[in-house]
């Protein structure tokens, strides 16, 4: 099976039970690691939610989609399953975390540099006409075309 119609198998599985438990689905990752296939499920809590994910969310929404793939077999190799957060240095993936995740702290990492540098840090401030804009500590405000960023992250504060 495809590894794009993994995510979107995932996706229509478990909606419905993630919603019912205050989840939402952050990512979904198959990959090979040397001999071994990993299906990597993300798991937030709804946006509107205050508190973090689980060690028992987590095992909540890993046995049920362990039962509901053993009972469908979508997935000719084996593979381990791994359910967990997507961290507090998560990266951003979607337009949608990028709403959801403007005002906050962020790591944006580039594939070449700009002005000698590849790695900026400041405030989210979204996406703008496909550009990644924050704001730095000195409230200069940088754009970058989302083509080349390599990866953004929320930045771990303490």
């Amino acid at each position: 099976m495809a590894k794009k119609r993994i995510k979107e198998l995932i996706e229509e599985i478990s909606a419905g039970f993630l919603a019912e438990n205050g989840l939402e689905l952050y990512n979904v990752e198959f990959v090979k690691e040397a001999k071994d296939w990993f299906l990597r499920v993300y798991i937030d809590k709804r946006e509107e939610a205050e508190d973090y994910v689980s060690t028992e969310d987590c095992e909540k929404v890993s046995r049920f989609l362990s039962d509901e793939l053993d009972r469908m077999d979508p997935i000719e190799q084996n593979y381990y399953l791994e359910v967990s957060s997507p961290g507090m240095d998560r990266q951003l993936l979607t337009p949608e975390h990028y709403r959801r995740f403007t005002g906050k702290q962020v790591v944006v990492k580039l594939y070449s540099g700009i002005e000698g540098r590849k790695v900026y840090e400041g405030v989210l401030q979204g996406l703008r006409d496909g550009n990644v804009v924050i704001k730095d500590d000195k409230d200069k405000e940088w754009m970058f075309p989302l083509d080349q960023v390599a990866k953004t992250n929320l930045a771990v504060v303490f």
